[in-house]
């Protein structure tokens, strides 16, 4: 057996730990075996990720038999509203979906949940939505009041801005996002509110929209020059999902004018579009979501019983080929406890 190092250790503890804890509290497989697979709907938003990967494995590792009817959006949240129908009429067990306009377009705000319109006689399970207290997703993370549970995948930004900071001090930090993306709304919204606590000056810029109001990159290069000439030590990418999908036009620009990038999350980080970040690991979201799946389906548990939660322990990652890129190494003893990806 391969010995591993520290390094790899304390990437392990962190991706894990909470998922750990989470299964520990239920039976080792499922008790009782139904009298047919459990039939979970899953609707995403730009085909599987790692989060899907961990939310099937961890299911399946319990031995609980699934049967997966797999609907994407395409990066079209409008898309869902054909899918409630078909959820309706199948009558799944259980409903999954993946980020913050999905799952609002299933289950739509708690203060305004209209059983006409949204899924409301279901089990729903979320993931990757980055506020959903604010987004109105839930009232509280301790009980949606309802048939919605889930797992939320951003670190809390009072702990982004320290790992921010002890990469590289700043004073003025630079926010790019869809103003038509509420998750992306509140994050912004909550950097303006920690700016005068924390000691930072914020410089923000929205996307534009076209005639039918979704966003679109025109200005871009602008955009990102006019908060690099604004005095942003710092480009901060929120989880917003327009911003992900152009993050291959942000980063050659940020690297132009040597503004370096931080990601909120894993994705941002690996796929080559942040220098570092402190986050969530997106296979292990789908485990703690998957969790919960388990408690509903198996245990009988309302899903307005099951606590919304992120994982207690989070990953600081650096993308060393990009910190060369903007001559930003991180501090040597940062490497101690971070995962570098070297290629």
């Amino acid at each position: 057996m391969r010995r591993i190092d520290r390094r790899e250790a304390l990437a392990l503890i962190a991706a894990g730990a909470t998922v750990g804890t989470a299964a520990a509290t239920g039976p080792l497989f499922a008790q009782t075996a139904p009298e047919r697979p459990y039939t979970i709907y899953m609707i995403t938003f730009r085909g599987d990720t790692e989060v899907e990967a961990g939310f099937r494995d961890y299911l399946a590792q319990r031995q609980i038999p699934v049967e997966y009817i797999n609907r994407d959006v395409d990066r079209d949240p409008t898309k869902v509203a054909g899918f409630l129908d078909e959820i309706r009429a199948l009558k799944p067990d259980l409903v999954y979906t993946w980020g913050t306009p999905v799952t609002l377009a299933t289950v739509g705000p708690y203060d305004a949940p209209d059983p006409a319109k949204y899924i409301a006689d279901r089990p729903v399970i979320f993931t990757m939505v980055a506020a959903p207290v604010r987004a109105k997703v839930v009232p509280s993370l301790d009980s949606s009041g309802r048939n919605v549970t889930g797992a939320f995948h951003v670190v809390p930004l009072d702990a982004q801005l320290r790992a921010m900071q002890s990469y590289r001090p700043f004073d003025s930090l630079g926010v790019l996002y869809t103003a038509t993306e509420q998750n992306s709304v509140v994050l912004v919204e909550e950097l303006r509110q920690l700016a005068p606590t924390v000691g930072f000056r914020l410089v923000e810029r929205q996307f534009k929209t076209d005639a039918a109001g979704k966003p679109v990159a025109d200005g871009l290069d602008t955009m990102i020059r006019e908060i690099k000439e604004e005095g942003a030590d710092w480009l901060y990418l929120v989880p917003d999902t327009f911003l992900g999908s152009i993050l291959e036009q942000v980063t050659p620009i940020c690297e132009q004018v040597l503004l370096p990038t931080f990601g909120a999350t894993e994705l941002a980080i690996r796929s080559g579009g942040a220098v570092t970040g402190l986050v969530c690991r997106y296979y292990s979201v789908g485990q703690l979501a998957a969790s919960k799946a388990e408690q509903i389906l198996v245990g009988g548990r309302n899903p307005a019983m099951i606590p919304v939660e992120t994982l207690k322990r989070f990953s600081l990652i650096v993308n060393m080929p990009l910190a060369k890129s903007f001559q930003l190494y991180p501090p040597l003893a940062m490497l101690n406890y971070a995962e570098v990806i070297v290629e």
